[in-house]
């Protein structure tokens, strides 16, 4: 699919494997989480301009090279948040906005509860972080009100997604870039994706039994 990225290493298949395993535990689900989600937040943004630098070293002066853009992460409340330690790792500098959708569970309708944003310009990248992108309904309602800022590079990252959430989102925008670790099969008549791994949010923050 155009626009989709899926990273492929052993270090993504390794963690991926844990994490759909219904037996792994929540201090082990969250190990693995920390590196999927650094390796894909990596991979989102390796193509960004870099700006060369001159430093000293302890013995000599020598040319390098340094991350030029300003970077938003926007984790959806509440999965997307257990992607932002990686992306602070990656890019400690970044600035952090935090939008809340609440899913329906009889028409899987996201409805905004919460919105908190920094301030964001053209000269900005933002990626929008939720590791299961499943219909899309609360990426697209995102990626809607932030179209208007026409920013340099919008990016979704996420850990699972599902041909109908990427279907979703390259209809309603079909520029926008989804960086991922894998596409699985469909969507189950209770919108979660099949074969998955349940519930992110829920496993990372350890809110329903293993």
């Amino acid at each position: 699919m155009e626009n989709v990225h899926v990273v492929s290493n052993p270090f993504v298949a390794d963690a991926l494997t844990h994490l759909r395993d219904k037996t792994t535990a929540t201090q082990e689900f969250r190990h693995f989480s920390d590196i999927i989600c650094q390796i894909l937040i990596a991979e989102s943004l390796k193509d960004v301009s870099m700006l060369p630098v001159t430093i000293e070293t302890p013995l000599t002066t020598i040319k390098g090279q340094k991350l030029a853009e300003n970077v938003i992460v926007i984790p959806i409340l509440r999965a997307g948040v257990a992607m932002l330690p990686s992306a602070l790792t990656v890019f400690p500098k970044a600035k952090v906005g935090f939008i809340g959708l609440q899913r329906d569970e009889q028409t899987a309708i996201a409805k905004e509860y919460y919105w908190k944003m920094p301030h964001i310009t053209a000269e900005d990248i933002v990626l929008i972080t939720d590791p299961m992108l499943a219909t899309g309904g609360s990426t697209v309602h995102l990626l809607h009100k932030i179209a208007k800022k026409q920013t340099k590079i919008v990016r979704v990252v996420c850990v699972i997604a599902a041909p109908e959430g990427i279907h979703a989102i390259q209809k309603a925008f079909p520029n926008v870039h989804i960086i991922t670790a894998a596409v699985d099969d469909h969507l189950n008549d209770k919108k979660f994706i099949v074969p998955g791994l349940g519930d992110y949010g829920d496993r990372y923050f350890g809110t329903t039994e293993q």
